[in-house]
């Protein structure tokens, strides 16, 4: 799948960064067709590029039904023991995709990343 050009630029990102392989579209829950954007699985961490949110009539993730339907989507990543990070569009720069590649390298922790 080609994914959005907002998924384009958190991977031309993500190489600069020199990240850790991720995975597209990552099926993550055993019953429902649910996919993450991009995936490390050995660190179990979904990255999710939440775009529309800044167009004028609001796009799918930021309308009632579509953030709700999102919501429940991360609820049940979270508790089936995934990490979930949520970036917007203003968020895809390199500083950020550096420490988020930092923060998910094998042997990484929340006080040795960053």
């Amino acid at each position: 799948m080609a994914g959005s050009a907002l998924e384009s630029k958190f991977l031309l990102l993500w190489r600069v960064a020199q990240g850790p392989p991720l995975e597209r579209e990552f099926r993550f829950h055993p019953d429902r067709k649910w996919r993450a954007d991009f995936s490390h699985p050995e660190s179990r961490t979904l990255i999710e590029i939440e775009g529309g949110i800044f167009m004028r009539r609001g796009g799918r993730h930021n309308r009632g039904g579509g953030y709700a339907r999102a919501a429940e989507k991360y609820l049940e990543a979270v508790l089936g023991g995934w990490r979930v990070i949520r970036l917007t569009e203003k968020q895809l720069e390199i500083g950020t995709i550096e420490r988020i590649a930092d923060f998910i390298r094998p042997g990484a922790s929340p006080t040795t990343a960053g």
